[in-house]
């Protein structure tokens, strides 16, 4: 199935991959992980006899915080008005989705622009549920499968600082949606994960054709 889609804007309010200068922040929409969580648990659940598996075809697991991780799945919320307010108020630098994960984001953002990123992971928010079900039934690291894992359509942006004023003034109007600042864009190209003070290469996200 292809699906072609055309239209116009206005040219400053383009919100494209390239654009991140050194300095800016990094944020992130929503959450990180659950959509990969919930989606390892209902492939376990298909595994099982159907009378077996409470959590298959949209059935409650008893578990409402790995339920709701499952629903992240199964009906990704798109963050277009998130989308729009960045794009309407010149508040992003740079942007795109993490549909195959906040690690492939990442590299996108910065492939794009020239330019390296250091990503702070004890920041990066991943649901309690999500890191329990990675950890105790998968037995992965929960950050890692987190930033690789995708189907999260959360949004990856960047900001200027003379831009996170009219960033804090464009949050109230989505709702309630939390946007975590979660990293810096540097000039050393290089992509670094930082987590307990400790610096390692960033995970990569879904890498399609592999």
């Amino acid at each position: 199935l292809d699906v072609t889609a055309m239209g116009a804007v206005k040219p400053r309010r383009v919100l494209a991959r390239e654009g991140a200068k050194p300095g800016d922040s990094i944020y992130v929409s929503g959450c990180v992980g659950a959509s990969y969580a919930g989606y390892l648990s209902r492939r376990r659940a298909g595994a099982t006899p159907p009378e077996a598996a409470p959590g298959l075809e949209g059935q409650p697991t008893g578990d409402r915080a790995l339920d709701e991780c499952a629903a992240r799945f199964l009906q990704p919320d798109q963050r277009v008005l998130l989308w729009l307010l960045l794009g309407r108020n010149c508040v992003a630098s740079s942007c795109v989705d993490l549909s195959d994960g906040l690690g492939d984001a990442v590299r996108q953002v910065t492939g794009a622009s020239g330019v390296g990123a250091e990503i702070d992971g004890d920041a990066i928010p991943v649901p309690e549920a999500a890191r329990r079900w990675f950890e105790e039934q998968e037995g992965l690291d929960a950050l890692e499968a987190a930033v690789s894992g995708g189907e999260d359509y959360e949004l990856l942006f960047t900001v200027p600082a003379r831009r996170r004023r009219a960033l804090a003034s464009v949050l109230p109007l989505t709702g309630g949606l939390p946007c975590t600042r979660i990293g810096t864009i540097t000039a050393d190209r290089s992509l670094v994960l930082t987590r307990r003070g400790a610096k390692a290469a960033l995970p990569a996200g879904f890498t399609h054709f592999r």
